[in-house]
C-alpha cells in the first residue's frame, strides 16, 4: 500500500497533468496541505515511485527561466492510478462512521 506522502505526490502529479515536474508538484502539495516538503524528500519519493512503476519521468526541454536546465517531467502510469485509487478507497472505507470531534474522543 502507498504511504501518505506517495499518495499526495501521485495526486498532485495527476492534477498537474502535462505540467507535472518537481517544483510544480512541490507547490501543489504546499497549496493542498499547507505543509512544505523538502526537495530531498520530493526527489527521493519520485525516485521510489518510478522504481515501483507508479510514475514515469523524462527530461523536458531546457527553459530560460531555469538557466537553460531541463525540467524532470512526471507522468502517472496506469499502475500509479490504480494504486492511488486503492489507497483512497482504503482510507475512505476505514473512515466510515468516524466523527472527528475532539470532545467525543477526549472523553474516552
Amino acid at each position: 500500500m502507498l504511504g501518505e506522502f506517495e499518495y499526495v505526490m501521485l495526486t498532485a502529479a495527476a492534477r498537474l497533468g502535462d505540467e507535472a515536474y518537481g517544483a510544480a508538484i512541490r507547490e501543489e502539495i504546499d497549496k493542498a496541505t499547507g505543509r512544505r516538503c523538502s526537495l530531498g524528500a520530493l526527489y527521493t519519493t519520485l525516485d521510489r515511485l518510478e522504481e515501483k512503476g507508479l510514475i514515469k519521468t523524462r527530461m523536458g526541454d531546457p527553459t530560460p527561466q531555469r538557466g537553460g536546465r531541463p525540467k524532470r517531467m512526471v507522468q502517472v502510469t496506469a499502475k500509479g492510478v490504480q494504486e492511488a485509487k486503492d489507497f483512497y478507497t482504503a482510507v475512505t472505507r476505514v473512515s466510515r462512521g468516524v466523527l472527528w470531534e475532539m470532545n467525543r474522543i477526549a472523553d474516552r
